[in-house]
Order: C-alpha cells, then sequence, then structure tokens
C-alpha cells in the first residue's frame, strides 16, 4: 500500500519504518527540515534498538521517503497517519492543536479519497474535532480511524512487528477490511485486531495507560509502607505477581513513572473526566501517589547530607525515564535531580545514551560523565535511577573505591541488598 506517516518523531518515525519493513511504500513529512535532511542522510533523531537499521535498510531500498512537502505525502497515499505530538496543556489537558493543525493541512491538499488515520494519543472526541475541521475546508470524501498506539520505547519496533493487540476505531465496514489488510503482515500467528466505535479507540489507549501507571503507584505505596514496617516489597511482588489475576507485570517499585506518555495521558484523563461531570478519583491518587514517590526517593537522599548539602557530590546512573531509550521527558531522574541541585549539591552523571538531552533539560548544571566510574570519582555516594543492564552487575569493589565513601541510593532495586551489605556499602533501596 502507499502510506504517508506525518510526523517523524517517535510514534511517528518508528510506524513509517516498520509499515515500510512489511513492504509498503511510506512518505514521510515533518515540517522540521533538519530532521528531514537528517533522515535523508541516515541521521535517526531519536534513540530506539533496531530503528536506525531499519530506516537504513528501507530507505535504500526505496519504501522509505522523507519530505517536507504535505501535499506530496498526501498525493501519493491511500492512508494518512498522523503522528504528532499532544503534549500536556497547563491545565493537564492534551494539546491537540499539532493534530489538527495537519488535519487543516490534509484538508487544504486533498483532491481524492483517503482514509486519515490518527496513531497520536489524542482525547477522547478528538475525531470529532478532526473530521468537522476537515469536512468545513472541503467535500473531498474520506474516512476516519482512531488507531492508538501502544508502543513501549525501548521495544517499540518488536512490538510494532508482534502486537499483543491492534485497536482500530471506524463505523465504516469497507475501511475495516482496508484496515485488516494493511495489518495482516503482522498477525501470521492469529488476528489480535480489535475493531470498534472511535469514540471506544480513543479511551482505550488511556485506559490501558491509566492502568499501567495505577499499578505502579499501587507498588510504590506498597512500597513505602514497606520501609515503615520492615517489610520486603520484593517477596511482596512475588506473592501477588504470582496470582493469576494479577500477574507479575508492572509490579517493580521504584521511583516512580514517567516518561512521554504515562504523565501525559493520566493527566489528560483526569481532564476529560472533569469535562464530562466524572471524577476521575483513583487515576488522580495515581498521579499523587508518583509526585509522592518521588519526594520520598529524593528526601532519603537529602535527609542522608542534612546540613552539608553543599560539600555534597552526588554520582548519579541512568538519566532516561527507562533503560534502551535517550527520553528524558518528565524523567524522575531530572525531577529528583532538580532538587538535589536546589539544595547545593553537585551532580556528576552517566547514561549510555540521555546524557545530551539530560544535560540540556537541566540548563548544563550537572557534569556528564564518559562512563558511570568516572561519574563516582570524587563523589560521596551513588544514586541509581535507570535499570540499564549495564548497571545491574558492577564492580562493587571499584566503586567502593572511587567513592569517597561507599553509599548507594539504589532507585530500581538493582542489587541484593545483603551482597552490596557484605561488600561494606550503606545500601538504601525502594521497600527492603
Amino acid at each position: 500500500m502507499k502510506i504517508c506517516v506525518v510526523g517523524v518523531g517517535y510514534v511517528g518515525l518508528v510506524t513509517a519504518a516498520c509499515l515500510a519493513e512489511a513492504g509498503n511504500k511510506v512518505t514521510c513529512v515533518d515540517n522540521n527540515s533538519d530532521k528531514i535532511e537528517g533522515l535523508k542522510n541516515g541521521v535517526i533523531p531519536i534513540y530506539e534498538p533496531g530503528l536506525t537499521e531499519m530506516v537504513k535498510r528501507n530507505d535504500k531500498l526505496g519504501r522509505l521517503i522523507f519530505t517536507t512537502d504535505l501535499k506530496q505525502g498526501v498525493d501519493d497515499s491511500l492512508i494518512i497517519f498522523i503522528g504528532v505530538g499532544t503534549p500536556s496543556a497547563p491545565d493537564g489537558s492534551a494539546d491537540i492543536s499539532a493534530v489538527l493543525a495537519v488535519a487543516d493541512g490534509i484538508a487544504q491538499n486533498i483532491t481524492d479519497y483517503r482514509i486519515i488515520v490518527t496513531k497520536s494519543t489524542v482525547p477522547i472526541g478528538t475525531h470529532k474535532k478532526v473530521i468537522d475541521l476537515i469536512k468545513s475546508k472541503t467535500n473531498t470524501p474520506f474516512d476516519y480511524v482512531s488507531n492508538p498506539e501502544f508502543l513501549r520505547e525501548g521495544s517499540a519496533i518488536d512490538d510494532y512487528m508482534r502486537p499483543e493487540r491492534i485497536i482500530v476505531g471506524t463505523e465504516n465496514p469497507a475501511v475495516r477490511e482496508i484496515m485488516k489488510q494493511l495489518y495482516d503482515p503482522f498477525m501470521r500467528k492469529s488476528n489480535r485486531i480489535l475493531f470498534m466505535h472511535t469514540v471506544s479507540a480513543e479511551l482505550a489507549k488511556y485506559a490501558a495507560n491509566a492502568m499501567l501507571a495505577t499499578r505502579i503507584s499501587f507498588m510504590n505505596e506498597i512500597s513505602a509502607l514497606c520501609d515503615q514496617i520492615g517489610a520486603d516489597v520484593e517477596l511482596i511482588r512475588q506473592g501477588i505477581g504470582t496470582d493469576s489475576r494479577i500477574g507479575p507485570s508492572f509490579l517493580f517499585p521504584g521511583v516512580g513513572f514517567g516518561g512521554s506518555c504515562l504523565p501525559k495521558d493520566v493527566r489528560a484523563l483526569v481532564h476529560t473526566g472533569a469535562e464530562n461531570g466524572v471524577n476521575m478519583a483513583l487515576v488522580k491518587a495515581v498521579l499523587e501517589v508518583n509526585s509522592a514517590q518521588q519526594e520520598r526517593f529524593t528526601k532519603r537522599v537529602t535527609d542522608y547530607f542534612a546540613g552539608r548539602e553543599a560539600d555534597a557530590t552526588l554520582a548519579v546512573w541512568g538519566l532516561a525515564f527507562k533503560a534502551k531509550t535517550d527520553d528524558v521527558r518528565e524523567s524522575p531522574a531530572l525531577n529528583c535531580i532538580k532538587k538535589f541541585l536546589d539544595c547545593g549539591m553537585k551532580v556528576k552523571a552517566y547514561d549510555p545514551e540521555a546524557g545530551p538531552p539530560a544535560v540540556e533539560a537541566l540548563n548544563g548544571k550537572i557534569e556528564l560523565c564518559q562512563n558511570g566510574y568516572d561519574a563516582l570519582e570524587g563523589s560521596d555516594a551513588l544514586v541509581i535511577f535507570t535499570e540499564w543492564q549495564e548497571f545491574r552487575n558492577p564492580d562493587l569493589e571499584a566503586i567502593a573505591v572511587r567513592l569517597n565513601k561507599p553509599v548507594i541510593f539504589d532507585g530500581k532495586n538493582l542489587f541484593d541488598p545483603q551482597n552490596v551489605q557484605k561488600a561494606g556499602f550503606e545500601y538504601y533501596s525502594v521497600g527492603r
């Protein structure tokens, strides 16, 4: 099929690359000329395992085309995906101005029937706004589809190529058949396409992310109780995760969730509830617990250095909101580091991928190191925020030698407390 994907950010570029990998011809459109020129020259604007190789391979085969010309993409495609960002507005709602701008551009360029698919995460009711906007600008026939993405940063390629489910919101049976043909290459083992109304598709995405965030916040609240009563949250996680009604996923306590999806989508769901007279009390509490968890972890570190914060230097391992990504949007690491800096502490940090964007987000107020062990030199404690694989089994002796004092604050529970303590460390983890 001939496809256009508008937006070469995280969602759009992964979508375009995977659809091209399935044999489709995909035109990628973005108004950022620097990104487009970079992609033409093999420069991938985001870090995602496997993405660079896939983009370069399909570019070479002529299945990926990069342009700033929306008209070219609209003219050359039957299906037009909208994959632009929907960041949080100050009131917590999702800002869909970029989505509507793309819809307006499509309306100005459409001359023949097209299927317009929203891949971005958009609030409930966006389908009506997009449809009404396009109809107000053109009489050219089109159909609208809500097709939310369910990609996990760090494993997005695998998620797209082997999806657990694909949700397609449309009321037109003929469009359902076209979307089924589009996704058939990803359904070789079994059909996992779920068709529903557009409004249900929009809500399904928010409900999924809110549920995941709820599980994280629940375990973080349990971890806080564990710290007070002397229980071990790791044993509790195993105890409840083996219950088939609960399962083990998203039950790992830590410093809270972040990234470009969960915080934004939970806030948007609360806002949508308020707009429709529904008090999303549980969903609100998820955000409150998440904020409290980050504050609790930060306080544990600052309390340890109470009265001597200005003399303390922290070695930080991990700046991205999770491993296998360079995304620092709403990263708990950055939120906590800002509080450390406000207390007068100095920070030396290392992250395999997220160093430069983190330094930029923190206005250059941290020292970025080439590896984790360099960050330890002359530091007074090690603070771990991200579960990168290379952090899981480090040389404890080398850590102890480089730190001024063998102290670890582990926000991801990467180490066995007994092993670390036997190695002579003061070890502070989450709920253990």
